[in-house]
Order: C-alpha cells, then sequence, then structure tokens
C-alpha cells in the first residue's frame, strides 16, 4: 500500500527526545507530511556556537521541519522529571483541544553509556548504566504511554509507538540495554490489551542498525573496529534517521492499524508492505531476509544465490528466544 504523503494535515504528534537521531528523523517525516509536531529533549537551544552534529538542539530540528512546511511546537523536558512530563501533556491538551493522535516513544538517555562500555561485562560497567538505559527509556516511555492513554481513550483513536530494537529478542550490546528493550516489546502487547476496546493502538517498533549522528562518529573509533564484523556490516548498510519516520507515517494513515496493535513492527518489512524506500533511494538491510544474514555474516556469495523474498519466519525468530 503506496499512501501519498501528504494527508496527515490536521494530526497532533508527540515525538520524545526528537533533539538528533531517530526521533529528529520522524518527527521530520511527520511534519513534512503535514502533521502538526510537538518535539522534546533536554536541550532547546544550542549550548554554543559549535554547528556540529554533537551540538543539534530542538530548535534545530524544529527548523528543519519548519523548512519543509511543516508545523512544530519544540518542548524542553526532561523525561526522567514526572513533574516536567506532565506539564507537557497539559500543554498539548490545552494547545490542542484535548487532541493528540499520535505518541512515538523515542527519548533515550543511554546510548553514550553503552558506547563508554562497550563490549564489558555487565559487573564491570557502573551500576548507573541501567538508570541511564532505562529510567527514560523505559520507565520513560510508560509515563508517556499513561498520560497519552488519558488524551486518547475518552474519544477513542489514537496510536502509540514504542521505539525499540531486536535487543528486545536476542542479546544486544548489554544486559541493561537487552532488558530495556524487552520491557518496551512487552509494553506495548500489553497496554494493547486494555487499549483494544478504545479504538487505540499500540505498537513496539524496530528499526535496524540506523547510522545516527552518534554512531557516524563512533564509527570512526577502534571500539567500533573491535565489534563483530557483522554488526559492522550491518551498520554500514543501515538506515537513516528518517527511515522510521517514513514507517510511522504510514502507520499514522493506515485505517487498518488497529490489525497491528499489540505487534513488534520492523521498519524493514513495513518498507516493503506499504512501497517505500530510504530517503536516498535504497532499501536498507532487511534482517528478517536470509540474503541479508549471509551478508552480514560475511557469506557474499550465499548472499548472491539466496533470493530475497526467502525469509526467517516470525515464529521461529520467536523461538530462537524462548527461555522454557
Amino acid at each position: 500500500m503506496n499512501v501519498m504523503a501528504s494527508s496527515l494535515t490536521g494530526k497532533v504528534c508527540l515525538v520524545t527526545g526528537a533533539s538528533r537521531g531517530i526521533g529528529r528523523g520522524i518527527a521530520l517525516q511527520l511534519g513534512e507530511a503535514g502533521a502538526t509536531v510537538y518535539i522534546t529533549g533536554r536541550t532547546l537551544k544550542p549550548k554554543s556556537d559549535d554547528t556540529s552534529e554533537k551540538q543539534r538542539s530542538l530548535l534545530n530540528t524544529a527548523e528543519e521541519i519548519e523548512a519543509r512546511g511543516g508545523k512544530c511546537t519544540p518542548v524542553q523536558c526532561d523525561h526522567s522529571d514526572d513533574e516536567q512530563v506532565q506539564e507537557l501533556f497539559d500543554r498539548i491538551n490545552k494547545e490542542q483541544n484535548g487532541r493528540l493522535d499520535l505518541l512515538v516513544n523515542n527519548a533515550y538517555a543511554g546510548v553514550k553509556d553503552i558506547m563508554d562500555n562497550m563490549g564489558k561485562p555487565f559487573w564491570e560497567t557502573p551500576s548507573s548504566v541501567w538508570d541511564s538505559v532505562n529510567n527514560v527509556g523505559l520507565r520513560g516511555h510508560y509515563i508517556a504511554t499513561w498520560h497519552a492513554a488519558k488524551m486518547m481513550a475518552p474519544v477513542k483513536q489514537g496510536l502509540i509507538v514504542n521505539i525499540s530494537s531486536a535487543g528486545g529478542i536476542g542479546y544486544l550490546f548489554n544486559v541493561a540495554y537487552g532488558v530495556g528493550k524487552a520491557g518496551c516489546d512487552r509494553m506495548a502487547a500489553d497496554c494493547a490489551i486494555e487499549l483494544r476496546k478504545h479504538n487505540v493502538a499500540c505498537i513496539s517498533l524496530w528499526p535496524g542498525a540506523v547510522k545516527t549522528e552518534m554512531f557516524q562518529e563512533f564509527s570512526a573509533s577502534d571500539k567500533f573496529k573491535s565489534m563483530a564484523t557483522g554488526l559492522q556490516v550491518a551498520f554500514e548498510n543501515g538506515e537513516s534517521v528518517e527511515y522510521a519516520g517514513k514507517a510511522i507515517v504510514h502507520l499514522l494513515q493506515d485505517k487498518n492499524i488497529m490489525k497491528k496493535s499489540g505487534r513488534v513492527l520492523l521498519t524493514a518489512e513495513l518498507a516493503g508492505e506499504y512501497g517505500f524506500q530510504d530517503i536516498d533511494g535504497t532499501s536498507p538491510v532487511n534482517f528478517r531476509q536470509i540474503k541479508s544474514l549471509f551478508v552480514v555474516t560475511g557469506h557474499p556469495w550465499l548472499a548472491a544465490i539466496t533470493p530475497s523474498f526467502v525469509k526467517l519466519p516470525y515464529w521461529l525468530w520467536t523461538a530462537s528466544s524462548s527461555k522454557f
């Protein structure tokens, strides 16, 4: 299903953690599609005159959205502070007359700690890594979802998206990361059960390897070069930060979205279903494709003879993670 990306006019969306990375990319795509977009981040203005990617702020993202013809309201908000989150939703409720069509839970504070401690076992990393990864990344998602449901359920419409990853089904990066992502997936599934009768959908979205601004910097480091070759290949052929945004634009336009509620969805699979490509016209790695798995595991000749339509069944993926 290929949907024109100009039919989100009138939709009110909130993307948390949108100063940079996937959150920024999602906000850009929503704004370009005509939505009114609220974005949050801990830094409203640039900290200095430095224009590097590390100094991106909410105002930078808002300017980019408006340059594409979108409407954006940047709101400085620390998602570890419940009072600030309450004020955020109170503001949206007041300014939009109670309307909120989409919440994207993306705010995440643990990336630097994950990269700084790459390759270390959990007992050799600071115990504070758990909080930096999961206080905003998991608990914060629950608090934002709690507020959003209060706005969406009474009017019987809305979509909530948790940005998660394959770390929710198998080991990736570290213990705290995997536990947090598994929690995001389970939260989406369980929230969907209670929200279904109110016609509010809740899903967990797995982007693939994403070439975020921070990752671009990390990729030049010795730590990246010491990672498994497959991970290096996956990121080198990864998604732009806007690929997940394209997926969410289509999800928000899907009249049958309730059929997807409670599920884990992959950006690459949604690209195939809805018929879109990344912003550079490419189709990034799809980790369900056997062909892609051969590429990242260093078997190019097997990849060359494997058809793209041959995919790993979902049931097999799930079974491989069973702890029974």
